[in-house]
């Protein structure tokens, strides 16, 4: 038997072949669960819609996060498909480009709004109308980045985005535990995603990452699929309110031989 064998549950964020929240579809659906899958809006149909059928979904829905009503829509249609729920991703993000670079004090009112909105609250009305239809043992997994508890160039407004994010994370947990539901994140390293493209120097973070990493490599997809994978099933059955890191350790490097080298010369 394989480790999703018999379970079920929805994915909000698959838009691509390379990213994070496919990684992670795909290892749950080789793996045997039967996914849900969300698109963002109309314009994303065309992309999440032949991935979904890849792996044989029963429910393919529209879902804007920051639209309350239509998230509960999605929970009902699911419900009527699928009846309960085995493990929920969440791996929606969003901030304005521009709030993505230059000074972290130019945030707009309207741009820290968004972000947050999209990145963080959203996780609250998710978990609010997917509890009633979670099993004991089923599990709610958002994703994060090591932004969140230190300053990194051009992550700006996102970094406090998953920073609330990984405190919702923690009060979630709390809450849902005395039910057996499980929640936590998953904080991946930089990696070559689509999404990525957005960030400013991303090309720069990858060397660094490999050159200060234990492991003296940058995560891949796979690596950070096969977290995803644990973190939804039984083999994590005693873990919630963590944010797991999969990012060859480099969140717990201080100086490094690269950092050193750089100061002698």
């Amino acid at each position: 038997m394989t480790l999703m064998q018999g379970k079920k549950g929805i994915i909000f964020g698959v838009s691509n072949k390379r990213g994070i929240a496919y990684a992670i579809a795909q290892k749950l659906y080789e793996n045997g669960a039967e996914i849900a899958f969300t698109y963002a809006n109309e314009a994303m149909k065309d992309r999440v819609t032949p991935i979904a059928e890849e792996m044989n979904s029963k429910l393919i829905i529209e879902c804007d996060v920051t639209n309350e009503e239509q998230m509960k829509h999605v929970f009902e249609e699911y419900q009527k498909v699928y009846g309960t729920i085995d493990f929920v991703i969440h791996a929606v993000a969003f901030a304005n480009k521009e709030d993505l670079h230059g000074k972290f004090s130019d945030t707009t009112k309207a741009g820290w709004d968004l972000a947050l909105g999209v990145s963080a609250y959203s996780l609250i009305p998710m978990a609010r109308y997917a509890k009633p239809l979670m099993n004991e043992g089923a599990t709610i997994t958002a994703l994060t980045y090591l932004g969140s508890v230190r300053a990194v160039c051009n992550y700006n407004i996102m970094g406090v985005a998953k920073a609330a994010l990984e405190s919702t994370v923690r009060y979630l947990a709390y809450e849902f535990g005395k039910d057996g539901i499980r929640v936590n994140a998953l904080s991946a390293g930089p990696v070559k995603t689509l999404a990525a493209k957005g960030i400013g120097d991303f090309d720069t973070m990858l060397k660094v990452a490999a050159m200060k990493a234990p492991l003296r490599r940058n995560v891949a997809l796979e690596d950070v699929g096969k977290a995803g994978l644990y973190l939804a099933s039984d083999m994590s059955s005693g873990v919630t309110g963590e944010v797991h890191y999969v990012d060859c350790g480099f969140n717990i490097m201080g100086v490094s031989e690269a950092d050193a080298g750089l100061v002698k010369q």
